[in-house]
Formats: structure tokens, sequence, C-alpha cells
């Protein structure tokens, strides 16, 4: 997951809106059989899987609880990546204070030299600066954005099962894109598409 934080991967909720619209109209128009040959073109394994459902004929409830559970899963799993940095970003001010005080420890120790005095109190210091620099500048922040980004991913395959599902049921493709236009953010015109 530590490539998400310098390339995250690319969320389209809205051209996978339109993806799921237009399934939704072939499925309307020539069955559910017809979308067997969308599966193969799918790169995502989870869109995959959805379609996949949706073409054996499982009904609404079955593709919900079957997608759900692999949401829930995969965001746990996710999530606990996040948790370790959290934690990492939780103990370096501790790791920084052990080294400082282990610095002065080494300071007393040299007590009878004084120009060992400053170099060794400064050295101390630079332990606590760099522990908590790190949890500050590196761990947390980290932290914070692969949550941001597995929230992101939750949503999108939140939205795929329920546009899958809401075909499985037969509603009407534009119900289907008024239903999932609220997964579009408001603050992003190019998401809903102006």
């Amino acid at each position: 997951m530590l490539v998400w934080i310098v390339r995250p991967n690319v969320i389209n909720t809205h051209a996978q809106i339109e993806q799921i619209v237009s399934w939704s109209y072939k499925a309307r128009k020539d069955g559910l059989l017809r979308l067997e040959d969308e599966i193969d073109t799918l790169t995502d394994p989870f869109t995959q899987k959805a379609l996949q459902l949706l073409v054996d004929g499982n009904d609404n409830e079955t593709i919900q609880n079957m997608l759900e559970l692999e949401i829930n899963v995969k965001e746990n799993r996710d999530y606990q990546a996040a948790r370790i940095f959290e934690a990492m970003g939780g103990y370096a001010p501790t790791i920084g204070i052990l080294g400082a005080v282990i610095g002065l420890i080494h300071v007393m120790q040299n007590l009878a030299n004084p120009e060992l005095l400053g170099a060794g109190i400064a050295t101390a210091f630079v332990a606590t600066i760099y522990g908590v620099a790190s949890a500050n500048l590196i761990f947390l922040p980290i932290a914070n954005k692969l949550k941001t980004h597995v929230f992101a991913e939750s949503q999108l395959k939140e939205m795929i099962a329920l546009g899958v599902g809401a075909i499985a049921k037969g509603e009407n493709p534009k119900n289907i894109e008024l239903k999932l236009s609220a997964y579009l953010f408001e603050s992003d015109p190019k998401e809903r598409g102006a």
C-alpha cells in the first residue's frame, strides 16, 4: 500500500456510474446474459465479480450480501496498514524522548569534561526533534492519506454493489443513475459532469 502514498489509484466515480447505467440499459433491452461479454473487458476484480453475480441470475439481496462481505473484509485489512503508520506516529516521539534521556545520561557521565557537554546535550535534543518530526511529518500524514484512500475505494465499491443490485431488481436506468449520483462529490464540478 505504500505505492498509494506516491501514486494512488485513480478513482473515476463518474465513469463508473456511466458504465453501470449502460449495463442497465443493455440488461433491460437484451437481458442479463448480454452482459456476460462485458466481464472480460473489466480490469477490476471486484467489478468483474459483481457483474458475474448479476449475470448468474442472483437476486439483489444475494448480490448485496456477497459484495458487502468482500468490501468489509478488504476495508478492514487496508485500515490495518494505515493503523501501523498511525502507531508508528504515536511511538516515534517516545523513542525520540528515550534518545534524549540516553543522550543526557551520556552527558552526565562526562561532567568532568565541560568541552563535551555542549555536543552531548545537542545530540540528546536532536533525538527528540527526530522523533517528533518523523511522527508529524512522515508517519501520521501517511496514515491519514492511506485512510482517505481506503475510504474512497470502499465508497466506490459500495456504489458498484448498489448499482448492480439495482440492475438485478430491474430498476429504471434513469433511477439508477440518480441513485448513484449521490456518490459524486459536490465540491468537484467535473465529477458532476458540469
